[in-house]
């Protein structure tokens, strides 16, 4: 028996090392496999440079700014409107049966009048037959200019275009906002992802090890065929784990890559880890000016649609206003009988003159119009207060959020050492016989829970701090533009 007690010491002694060794080559290994999958083959990114990338390859990027220059063209356009206009035109007309025009000589008589018979014979003859008007061909070409002199409502439209740009602009700066808050939770998730996925490899190569030593106990009869079962239970519930987890790193890789604009074939890897935000996280949050909504996307481009229909209002109440025009022309004519491609006689004539248009009555359709965007005023107005209470409410909740999402990532960090402590001391206990397997087990799922609760608190804050920062429009886009 004192042999036997002796042979199991010794044996645990030798487990406790190779448990320790293993332990340690497979945290190396572990961290090479997460932190450096393929030196030669991926590229490390950070933040700033995946959201300068996406800055200027993302397709949303690239059509809002083509939407300004379609804004700028058709401010160019109503521009043209006030210069003038020069047209060439070109007519041929065939004459297919010409216009018979009866005249009654009689009223011009001579010296007999109707009194002659022969004078009132021969006028009966030709009123009879009447006379055929027009010649066969006839041709005109030639030149119109018109200019615009006073234009009320065409004047007003050039501020209506300049209001509408800087709509087209505002909303180029609302889609880059959201590309960043979208792109910093893509990289976020992706950092959660790799950390959770090292965490859940670590609490395997602990279960794998736990078994692969009592599987050479239970070969040299120092173990049963229990303890080999529920290690190797406890071993094999872990791999879904770690599967899932794969799938979630594949996700948030192709989620980031599809914001940044690249292929799902580049292949490249976040920098750092969560743990690394959170020395800045306090600074970050002592910053916020929550008061300040000047710079919200949503309440900017409310204004600017108000403006526009300001601005709209004022160009349907010059719609009552009268127009007046220059107008020219110079043109050819010809006119022939026979073939049309002979017997040309060009005739040149040209005209200058004035056109004034006074707008009378429509049936009701400028003061209906006037009334109309009246209406869409007073509701912006109304819109405005209830966005600007509903931002506010939410610019509160978070920032309630980011300082509980603090108090939690203290907490979870002080779990996390306790949780450190304690699997330390339950080794030491299991490899001298103190404690059971099952004791041991619940101190590895304890520190497991602790770290990916630890690393979902820090996940949580960061959103929440990005989301904030989309609410208050304060993202530094050109920082990350203009970054070299």
């Amino acid at each position: 028996m004192n042999f036997k007690h002796i042979a199991s010491a010794v044996l645990s002694l030798g487990m406790a090392f190779n448990i320790a060794w293993a332990q340690e080559d497979a945290d190396r290994g572990t961290l090479l496999q997460i932190s450096d999958p393929k030196p030669p083959l991926y590229q490390v990114l950070t933040l700033d440079e995946c959201l300068r990338i996406a800055l200027s390859e993302s397709p949303t990027v690239k059509i809002a700014d083509m939407e300004v220059q379609r804004m700028d063209y058709s401010k160019r356009d109503v521009i043209g409107q006030l210069l003038p206009t020069i047209d060439f035109g070109a007519t041929y007309n065939r004459m297919v049966a010409k216009q018979v025009m009866y005249m009654n000589l009689g009223a011009f008589g001579g010296a007999g009048g109707d009194d002659a018979e022969g004078g009132q014979a021969a006028s009966e003859t030709k009123k009879d037959e009447g006379i055929k008007m027009g010649l066969d061909n006839s041709y005109s070409m030639g030149f119109t200019a018109s200019l615009p002199l006073i234009a009320p409502q065409l004047w007003k439209s050039l501020q209506l275009s300049d209001s509408q740009i800087l709509l087209a602009v505002e909303t180029a700066r609302q889609s880059r906002q959201n590309l960043v808050d979208q792109v910093k939770s893509a990289y976020y998730a992706y950092l959660l992802a790799l950390d959770s996925r090292k965490v859940i490899q670590e609490s395997y190569d602990m279960a794998r090890l736990t078994y692969e030593t009592y599987s050479k106990q239970y070969a040299l009869g120092a173990a049963s065929d229990y303890d080999v079962l529920r290690t190797s239970v406890a071993m094999k519930n872990i791999e879904p784990q770690l599967q899932e987890a794969d799938i979630a790193i594949k996700r948030a890789n192709l989620q980031l890559l599809i914001l940044m604009g690249l292929d799902s074939e580049f292949l490249y890897q976040p920098a750092g880890q969560l743990s690394d935000y959170e020395a800045t996280m306090y600074a970050n949050a002592l910053a916020v000016d929550k008061k300040n909504l000047s710079n919200n996307a949503d309440l900017r481009l409310l204004d600017i649609n108000t403006d526009i229909l300001q601005k709209s209002l004022a160009m349907n109440k010059l719609a009552f206003s009268p127009t007046l025009a220059f107008t020219a022309n110079y043109n050819w004519t010809s006119m022939s009988n026979g073939s049309p491609f002979r017997n040309f006689r060009w005739n040149p004539y040209s005209t200058v003159g004035l056109t004034l248009s006074v707008p009378i009555f429509q049936g009701g359709r400028r003061w209906n119009a006037l009334k109309t965007t009246q209406i869409q005023i007073d509701e912006m107005a109304w819109q405005k207060t209830n966005l600007e209470r509903s931002i506010a409410m939410q610019v509160d909740l978070a920032v309630d959020n980011i300082n509980m999402n603090i108090k939690q990532i203290a907490s979870c960090s002080e779990s996390v050492k306790q949780a450190e402590r304690a699997h330390e001391i339950m080794e030491r206990s299991f490899d001298i016989g103190a404690a059971s397997y099952l004791n041991l087990r619940d101190s590895e799922l304890a520190l497991t829970q602790a770290r990916l609760a630890y690393n979902q608190a820090i996940y949580n804050y960061l959103i929440a701090e990005s989301s904030l920062e989309l609410l208050l429009g304060n993202a530094p886009i050109d920082k990350y533009i203009n970054e070299k």
